[in-house]
């Protein structure tokens, strides 16, 4: 089962599921909301027709508005990222549909970059069986998807989440990934510490310091629930 928005990571990870098990035994998911741009409904089309795999196609504005005034409580007024996070969670809930019913397995399509800054819904696109890029930098994402053969469109394409009208990753991560995956690569793989990873990254240390409080913030996502001893 594969999530599929359009953008470069569903793409790689569609295209590695694909070679790996066969079109037939990929199921792919097209999920649009009402923020979702018709050009990204069309390039997950066109990568599903392309692989020759079965893609679904189920809007899912109408159960997200269903749920939001489900919870309606007076004197609790939602947040953005609460009404976002329904959208993410509603995704994942139609993927393990399937996946349950055809007795398949939920591939993830979170890259490093996002995993360690936890920019990703945690239950929502956090809730997977497997992670087959998860190892990986967005920057080398884009790299092996154009080895893959897809189209540049895609492989260029900005990373646009859409939880909301206009949402984009750079409205919540500080610096472009070309940077971003400099900074995790020096603090997390090669331990230069903050100045050094500035440094090698060409940005202020305060850039690298958010990105550090991210990834500390974000340590539950990463973690099973914790439990008495």
């Amino acid at each position: 089962m594969v999530g599929l928005s359009g953008g470069v990571d569903s793409a790689v990870v569609g295209a590695l599921c694909v070679r790996a098990v066969g079109k037939t035994n990929v199921l792919t998911l097209l999920m649009p909301s009402v923020h979702t741009p018709k050009g990204d409904i069309e390039d997950a089309r066109g990568l599903a027709k392309g692989w020759g795999t079965h893609a679904v196609l189920i809007p899912i504005s109408d159960a997200v508005d269903v749920l939001e005034r489900s919870a309606r409580t007076p004197g609790i007024r939602p947040t953005r990222l609460a009404r976002a996070n329904i959208q993410a969670r509603v995704r994942m809930a139609l993927l393990y549909y399937f996946a349950n019913t055809l007795g398949r397995l939920v591939a993830g399509t979170g890259d490093r970059s996002e995993i360690e800054v936890g920019f990703f819904t945690k239950w929502g696109d956090g809730g997977v069986d497997f992670l087959p890029i998860g190892h990986l930098y967005k920057t080398q994402v884009r790299r092996l998807g154009k080895y893959l053969g897809l189209p540049n469109r895609i492989v260029t394409k900005p990373a646009s989440p859409q939880l909301w009208k206009g949402h984009r990753a750079s409205d919540e991560i500080p610096v472009d990934y070309d940077k971003l995956d400099v900074i995790l690569t020096g603090l997390l793989d090669e331990r230069l510490g903050p100045s050094g990873a500035a440094a090698r990254a060409g940005v202020p240390v305060e850039v690298v310091m958010r990105v550090l409080e991210m990834h500390r913030k974000s340590a539950h996502k990463r973690m099973s629930p914790p439990m008495p001893d």
